[in-house]
Formats: structure tokens, sequence, C-alpha cells
């Protein structure tokens, strides 16, 4: 096991980040970089981070804002910040606010290295490994894609922070929603569910916001919105892609300040609540078109989890069809029904364009025409997909999978120059050199 400290540095200032790195490799520690706040979160996510030194005036959230999001999520981290605008005031406040130790720059290296030792002697106990999650609940984790997915599950359920679930319709996102809030700090809380897909945007300020009386027509008394309903607890937003551009404002203010008003009212309520956000639309898109504010995508995506479609994890088919079959006897209270070799066969090759829904239907309504004790594949209707479906093909549709096919196709075009790649797909050289060792990205050698 290795027990030298990981440092997090965080700058925008690339000639700051090679002279942290540098100093703090010399004094014995190992070190990432990040650019941003937001790359920073998306590695403390997946990391085993010691401690964070962060620049202060940053683009997105900054400085500040990545201080709110560890002290919150992961308050066992210490976060030592670094400004050029350092006065006394901003010093006390930006402590009083969870930082660990405050400079400012020009810092001297002895002086930052003195400081970082002190604060990983003084630094919390980290809070105790929460109890494995019902994995067996989860719906299948033969494969490896699902063992990785329910790995980063259990170790977003314990950081109290906002999570961005991804993935097609059918996947299970409320399901891995209701899993995080079950394995987090605030499982005694309420969990409160709410589509805004189908809620029709002129009744969704209400019903997340509540009301007051007299505030619209037939508003006859005081309501709570969900958002209050779910404090202590976890406030679930399915379908987020769908909301409004007023609401995407209000929803903003909410995650910045942690206070409410109810529509017609003029008071603030303040709300404690974890929010986790789901979609199976392209937010990045949408914000690059201008049809979703980037701050509240960074906002809702602190921390991101990407569910495989079923068509990726083939190893889990078996397992879900025995579980399904096995929960529809007792429903249906008919004789156990076994799976035949040839019905798992046909389950398995199945592009599954409709994932665990379109399984569970399947067998469902298998049972309903099997009248003996195994059920065969001609009692299992699936609708075949339209030959130009966009599952039906073998190019793999995940998100990580993409961005992976992304960045090694720059670098195929760059020659392998990271710093060209990096230009061509508007990051910077760190996050390119980031997301390289994520993949384990290689050039092809020819034989």
């Amino acid at each position: 096991m290795n027990d030298t400290p990981l440092i997090l540095a965080v700058d925008d200032d690339d000639d700051i980040l090679t002279v942290l790195e540098a100093r703090l490799q010399s004094a014995g520690y190992e070190v990432l970089t990040a650019d941003c706040a937001e790359t920073a979160l998306e590695m403390i996510a997946e990391e085993p981070v010691d401690l964070i030194v962060s620049d202060v005036k940053m683009p997105g959230m900054g400085g500040k804002g990545l201080l709110h999001e560890v002290s919150h999520g992961w308050p066992h981290i210490p976060v030592i910040l670094l400004t050029a605008y350092g006065n006394v005031p901003e010093a006390v406040d930006t402590l009083k606010n969870g930082a660990a130790d405050y400079l400012t720059k020009p810092f001297d290296g002895l002086e930052l290295v003195s400081r970082i030792k002190s604060a990983l002697e003084q630094r919390p106990p980290k809070s105790p490994k929460p109890s494995r999650l019902p994995l067996e609940d989860f719906w299948g984790t033969q494969s490896p894609a699902m063992q990785d997915f329910v790995s980063r599950l259990e170790r977003v359920a314990a950081a109290d922070v906002s999570v961005m679930l991804l993935g097609e319709s059918g996947t299970g996102k409320e399901r891995a929603a209701r899993l995080i809030h079950d394995g987090s700090k605030r499982a005694d809380g309420p969990f409160v569910p709410v589509d805004c897909g189908s809620t029709q945007s002129s009744l969704l300020e209400s019903e997340l916001f509540g009301h007051v009386r007299g505030a619209f027509t037939n508003a006859v008394k005081d309501k709570r919105g969900l958002i209050e309903e779910a404090e202590g607890g976890t406030l679930f937003l399915d379908e987020i892609g769908n909301i409004s551009p007023e609401m995407q404002t209000r929803l903003l203010r909410f995650l910045q300040e942690r206070t409410i008003r109810r529509v017609g009212d003029t008071t603030e309520r303040k709300v404690n609540c974890r929010v986790i956000a789901a979609t199976n639309a392209d937010l990045l898109r949408m914000v690059h078109e201008g049809e979703f504010r980037e701050d509240l995508y960074f906002r809702l995506r602190v921390v991101t989890l990407e569910i495989p479609p079923l068509r990726e994890r083939p190893e889990d088919i078996p397992e879900l069809a025995e579980r399904f079959t096995a929960m529809y006897n007792e429903r249906m209270g008919r004789p156990t029904v076994r799976l035949g070799s040839k019905t798992l066969e046909k389950l398995r090759v199945h592009p599954w364009p409709g994932n665990i829904r379109e399984l569970m239907h399947a067998i469902e309504g298998g049972l309903v025409f099997c009248d003996g004790e195994t059920l065969l594949p001609e009692h299992v209707q699936l609708t075949p997909p339209p030959a130009d479906d966009r599952n039906s093909g073998p190019e793999p549709l995940s998100l990580e999978e993409n961005e992976r096919r992304t960045i090694l196709r720059a670098l195929d075009q760059c020659g392998w120059v990271k710093k060209k790649a990096a230009e061509k797909l508007g990051i910077s050289r760190r996050a390119i050199h980031y997301k390289i060792n994520k993949y384990e990205l290689a050039p092809e050698r020819e034989s």
C-alpha cells in the first residue's frame, strides 16, 4: 500500500501548476493537477486525494466554489487556497468557510510545504466506510462495466455532493438515485423524486418551490414545494434537460444560495437537501447550443455517473432474466418456471434498446404465454429494432466511450502531439493528460 500523500493542485495558470507540481514532488508528495474546479471535482470522485491546493480566482465556480463542494462532500480533505488578491478580511472569511489554510501569491515554496504538512497532520479522520449497498438490488453486477459503475456509485454515495446520472431510457436512473440516497448520511431523510419531463412547465415552478395563498387562480392555501419536502434528504430531478430557461434560473439560485421563495411570497426559506439530477439528453450539446445554462450544468454535475446500457453488459442478462422470472412467478402466484437455454441465448443477443425496462416487460409477457415449466423462446416476444436503429450497430453509445474515442481520434490526427490535440479539442494540456491517463490511451503500434 502506498502511504505517500496525494496532493491535488488546481490553478488556471499553467506556469503556476508547473511550479506547484515540481515543488510538491520534490517534497516527496504525489501530485495531480487540474486547471479548473470542475475538473478537480471529477478527479476527487475518482482518486484518493489527501489534500488540495487551489487558486481562488479561476473561471467557473473557482476556488471558493471548490471549497464549498469539498467541505460538504469530502470534509476529511483539507483545502489550502492561494490568491494574488489576499487580504485579512478575505482570509478570515475563507477560513470560516472551511479552508485549512490560506496563502497569498507569490508564495514561498518552503512555507507552502510546511503548511501542507501541518494541514495533513491536523486533518479530520476519514468518515467510516459505509456498509456496502445492496448491490443485488441494482439489477446485475456480473459484468466489468457494472462492477466499475457500482464501485463508483458507492464512493459517490458517501460524499454529500450533487450528482448527475446519465444513461439511456430504461437503464434504472431512479433506482441508482435511490441507492445513492440509501448509502448516504441522509438515508434517514426523505427521497423526493420529481419527473421534470412529464410536468408542465407552468406547474413545475409551483411543484418545486411551492406557493402562498392567492399567488394565482385556485391557490386557495399555502403549499410546500417538493424542494422543501426534501429537507434533510435527497431531491431527485429526473429528465432535468426538459426544464424551461426560467426554471433553470430559479434552480441555479437555489443551488447557489440553498434558499427558496415560494411563488407569490417575499420570504426566503433555507432548505438543506442533496440534489441528484438525471437525463438521457446530451446536456453538454445543449449547453454549447445555448439551450441549457452552463453554470447550472456545472452546479448539477459536481460528480457524473453514467449507467452502462444493457447491450454493453450481456454478462448480466442471465442473472437479470432469472431474477425477473422469479419475481413475476411470485407476483402471478404460479408454479416456478425456469428459463430454457435457447431462451437465454435469445435474450443475450437482443440489442435491448429499452434496456432493463424492456427486459422486465419481455419476461413478464413471456410468462403470460408460458403454460409449462420452462419459458421457451417462442413465449418471449421481442420487438425487432428498425434496420437503421441507432442501437443495432456495434458502435457503443456510452458518453464516456464517445469521449475516449474523440480524444483518441484527435491525438491520432495530431500525430500524438498532445498540445495540438488539446487545442483541437478546446481543452487544456492538463486536461488532456488527465484524460489520457484516465482512459489508458496509447498510440497503436504497427506490427
